[in-house]
């Protein structure tokens, strides 16, 4: 409610300064392109790499050192921070990488978003950016026109770098303007009370604009321009680190637990980093002096300086926070704890997964594990087991021949309170999903619908054998409670079959148990083999038992059939020998 009623009044002073100055209608401008440069490179990256740059995160975070180098390298060539975090709360919360592999990234990012400071100052304040700005707009656009999704992507890219250039180009050349009407460095402040008041004028422009980059291209603007001091632009530059963390917070506030997990360590690096930098302020810029120096940076070239300064403290920072990451990682696991409700819902799907297919895919394999563990419960109580009697037994049959007590278990309630909801997000995030995924991601996600489908008929089907199994274990026929002891053990060595399947890393063995699985419940088709005949023949159970019978084996084998289409969906990894085993068919 804040932000909405802020928001109006934002636009107001926005549209004042437009109208009353000249030269700061041409430095917003300038903001503005510059932000619609920042939105086109990440669109361009998302597309050009083509889900390479999700598959790169995905294998460099098992570490910190590595997540920590992914982070810096992957921000510096993507030059946008936000893209990365992102990425990485998708990751996050899907649990494709850890807590203290995203941190990592986190900490990475930091110094690797500096990069952009380097940029502007070695270019965008020397020479004529904006004229290289226009032949990257012209190709860029002529790419964006070929259907191929990596040229679309190179032309969004290109787009981007114009519109960053020019933009940098306008906010030059408006704080020049400016210097002849209006000098920002009479201004200045000096001692910490100046320091502290910058700190937060580059908070309050960082957390407004939504992008630490842009706010670092306005200072050194105005820091080559001579609008602002040297000490005041470190000021600003450290208020705003500070101040992405704010807008980080403010987006996690409807994520996940892991989402606002991420968000807090992010902020608590930034706030010790700051800290740092403010303690020891003048010493850092003695320190960035010698440096400079020694690497050949002119002494009154500041806005190099700057650049320097932004990448050190952040270096300081990463050195002072990591070795603490594991004490991070259980302080912020015990802040922020899953609520549990009594109606099932989604564990891994938001709206921060959905935005990136490899992670929202890997989100609904999770999804569907979790709803078929719920399944394979009340599946293992329908026909009166416990899973931990029969999964990894020798003999099940054995097993179910001793478990004759029935398991009370009211299928219908379990179904609304452990399934209906999950199913239902299950299919509307994979629906949604879709928008962003290609061909063959959007077919992954048709198998998961229709994974979770087989999972709720199957539920369906055991709701209506359940009668009978608790009716037949107590029956004084043995020739009956025999049939429904072994279509019992059918169903239960499906169960623990597919957890073989489950826990299997080789694809082959997979295959050849899901071909085993399938011959072996092919008994259950007991009027085709003709054992239904031999029983009735020989008076050895009644019609009615016989009806109840041929319906049962039916259901269980159906019930069979689709847990082994799941299996094949979620745990057989090569496409091909999806194929073999059936996934589509």
């Amino acid at each position: 409610m804040l932000k909405k009623s802020i928001y109006p009044l934002f636009l107001l002073a926005v549209a004042y300064l437009l109208f009353s100055s000249h030269d700061a209608k041409i430095i917003i401008a300038g903001i503005a392109i510059f932000l619609i440069g920042m939105v086109f490179m990440e669109d361009g990256f998302k597309l050009f790499s083509g889900g390479m740059l999700e598959r790169v995160l995905e294998k460099s975070t098992s570490n910190l050192p590595k997540s920590i180098a992914t982070g810096f390298i992957a921000t510096a060539i993507v030059q946008s921070s936000s893209l990365l975090t992102i990425i990485i709360i998708s990751f996050l919360s899907a649990e494709m990488i850890s807590l203290s592999g995203a941190i990592g990234v986190v900490f990475g990012a930091n110094i690797g978003t500096t990069t952009t400071a380097w940029i502007v100052s070695a270019f965008g304040v020397k020479i004529d950016i904006a004229y290289y700005a226009m032949p990257m707009l012209i190709f860029g656009v002529l790419l964006r026109f070929k259907a191929n999704k990596a040229y679309q992507g190179l032309g969004n890219i290109l787009i981007g770098l114009g519109f960053v250039f020019l933009g940098i180009g306008y906010m030059k050349d408006g704080f020049e303007a400016l210097k002849d009407g209006l000098n920002l460095a009479q201004f200045a402040m000096t001692g910490y009370l100046g320091v502290l008041v910058y700190i937060f004028i580059g908070m309050i422009a960082t957390i407004i604009i939504q992008s630490s980059s842009a706010t670092m291209a306005i200072i050194i603007t105005a820091l080559a321009t001579g609008q602002i001091e040297y000490i005041n632009a470190l000021a600003l530059a450290i208020g705003a680190n500070i101040g992405t963390t704010v807008t980080a917070i403010l987006g996690s506030l409807s994520s996940n637990a892991n989402g606002k997990r991420l968000a807090v360590a992010h902020f608590i690096f930034n706030v010790v980093t700051g800290f740092i930098a403010v303690l020891f302020l003048y010493q850092l810029a003695d320190l960035v002096d010698i440096l400079s120096h020694s690497v050949g940076i002119n002494e009154n070239d500041y806005a190099m300086k700057l650049a320097m300064f932004h990448t050190i403290f952040n270096i300081i920072g990463v050195l002072s926070v990591s070795p603490f990451t594991h004490k991070l990682v259980t302080y912020l696991e015990g802040l922020f704890i899953e609520e549990e409700v009594e109606i099932d819902r989604a564990k891994y799907l938001d709206s921060t997964v959905i935005a990136i297919p490899v992670s929202a895919l890997a989100a609904l394999q999770k999804e569907m594990t979790h709803l078929y563990d719920n399944a394979t419960e009340v599946l293992a109580h329908a026909i009166s087991l416990h899973r931990h009697s029969f999964l990894n037994q020798q003999n099940i049959l054995e097993v179910v021949q001793h478990s004759t007590a029935p398991i009370e278990i009211d299928i219908e309630v379990f179904y609304e309170t452990k399934i209906k909801a999950l199913y239902g997000d299950i299919l509307n995030f994979a629906t949604l999903a879709q928008d962003k995924m290609n061909e063959e991601e959007i077919m992954s996600s048709y198998y998961y619908k229709v994974a979770a489908k087989n999972v709720v008929e199957a539920i369906k089907n055991a709701k209506e054998l359940q009668k009978n199994v608790t009716l037949y274990q107590k029956s004084k026929n043995e020739v009956i409670k025999n049939e429904y002891n072994i279509l019992r053990e059918k169903i239960a060595n499906t169960l623990d079959k597919i957890d073989d399947i489950r826990s299997d890393a080789d694809d082959m063995d997979s295959l050849i148990k899901v071909q085993q699985l399938k011959e072996d419940i092919k008994a259950l088709n007991i009027i085709k083999n003709g054992k239904i005949d031999t029983l009735i023949r020989s008076n050895s159970i009644t019609p009615k038992m016989a009806t109840s019978l041929i319906n049962d084996t039916s259901f269980a084998y159906d019930i069979s059939k689709r847990l082994i289409d799941v299996a094949v969906t979620l745990w057989i990894k090569d496409k091909e020998i999806k194929t073999l085993a059936g996934e589509g068919s």
